[in-house]
């Protein structure tokens, strides 16, 4: 009785279809991925005659305050004595820092002075305040 010699076995994995599995998984991810926008806090925007648009977002830190006196700062709510501790610490990664200032139009103005108070403890000067286009 003889027996045969078994053929070598492959070793190697199949890579034709390599490119196409590759290519419905970068599709996927690119279907499925949802990009983070910050949204804050719901602000009634005052109104503006004129109005100019930052250039850049790069640089820009958002405060957004609404009329019950809410404030957050790039969408974590903050109290307004922790706003000179972060905006420093904002200042000190960024030293080119834009604070925009997005406050409701009902809001009191003693809240707005408190935090132009802690920006000022935090060396922030550059501040631009957001309005909505209309007469």
């Amino acid at each position: 009785m003889e027996f045969r010699k078994k053929s070598k076995v492959s070793n190697e994995i199949p890579t034709a279809s390599l490119p196409d599995i590759v290519f419905m998984l970068l599709l996927f991810f690119m279907v499925t991925t949802v990009f983070r926008q910050y949204t804050g806090l719901p602000v009634d925007l005052p109104v503006a005659k004129k109005i100019e648009k930052l250039e850049a977002k790069k640089n820009v830190t958002n405060i957004y305050a609404n009329a019950e006196g809410d404030i957050s700062i790039d969408d974590k709510l903050v109290y307004v004595n922790e706003i000179a501790k972060i905006m420093y610490q904002k200042r000190v990664e960024t030293p080119r820092l834009i604070v925009s200032l997005k406050c409701d139009r009902a809001m009191n103005m003693h809240i707005l002075t408190d935090i132009h108070m802690k920006l000022r403890e935090a060396d922030a000067l550059r501040v631009n305040y957001c309005a909505k286009f209309g007469d």
